[in-house]
């Protein structure tokens, strides 16, 4: 899969880091390998039995053949980068997608028999994102990691705080299912407005009531919105 090569895409120490205040970006690093650390080890039995499902499924269906990983080039930060998930999509819709699965997911005859009963409704597709999180990719709280041409399509509408800020592996928009998109973007700003303030404690207690809501989330069933 070829990787976009979009023109506003800037390195991570750019225009971020002047968005971004010193100790804001040190405290919210520190709760991500804090936090990441700790459910990679508690989602280890998890993570195995989904990879096991995943891989069991591909082996019995010849339609769900396939890796058990995807990647998928995502901005965060204004920073191209390659999202890691758990493959939902069967083979041929796979090659159809072209980059960005999300489209097609709607459409259940699309996913995997593993998706449809293990990973969709859990969120657990998105758990490798957990070691996006640990190699600095992205942070746990943040607005979600979008593929570069719907990026563009946002910045030419005005808004381009994903080019300013780490995006998030779940955040306010995440957790509100059922919005329309107007208001998922103005969760976003709202979020966006508190990491820009330089008040990483405040911070880091918005990120903690964001992980405890997004954990309550998946435990009912209900998968995030992303």
């Amino acid at each position: 899969m070829g990787r976009l090569r979009l023109r506003y895409v800037r390195p991570m120490s750019d225009r971020s880091s002047e968005a971004v205040p010193n100790g804001t970006r040190r405290a919210k690093r520190t709760l991500d390998l804090t936090v990441c650390g700790m459910l990679l080890v508690l989602l280890s039995p998890v993570l195995a039995g989904v990879w096991a499902a995943v891989a069991l499924d591909a082996l019995l269906s010849r339609r769900d053949r396939g890796p058990i990983l995807y990647r998928e080039p995502r901005i965060s930060a204004g920073r191209e980068f390659d999202l890691l998930k758990f493959r939902t999509l069967r083979r041929e819709v796979l090659t159809e997608a072209r980059g960005h699965v999300r489209p097609f997911e709607a459409d259940a005859g699309n996913l995997t028999w593993a998706a449809r009963r293990v990973l969709k409704p859990w969120y657990l597709d998105e758990l490798p994102q957990l070691v996006n999180v640990l190699r600095g990719d992205m942070s746990l709280v943040g607005p979600r990691p979008w593929p570069g041409e719907l990026v563009e399509q946002q910045v030419a509408r005005g808004y381009d705080y994903r080019l300013r800020v780490p995006a998030g592996w779940t955040g306010p928009a995440q957790v509100s299912k059922g919005g329309d998109p107007a208001r998922y973007a103005e969760l976003d700003l709202g979020y966006v407005a508190l990491v820009e303030a330089g008040r990483p404690w405040r911070l880091v207690r918005a990120d903690l009531g964001l992980l405890r809501r997004t954990v309550a989330t998946m435990l009912r069933g209900e998968g995030l919105a992303n």
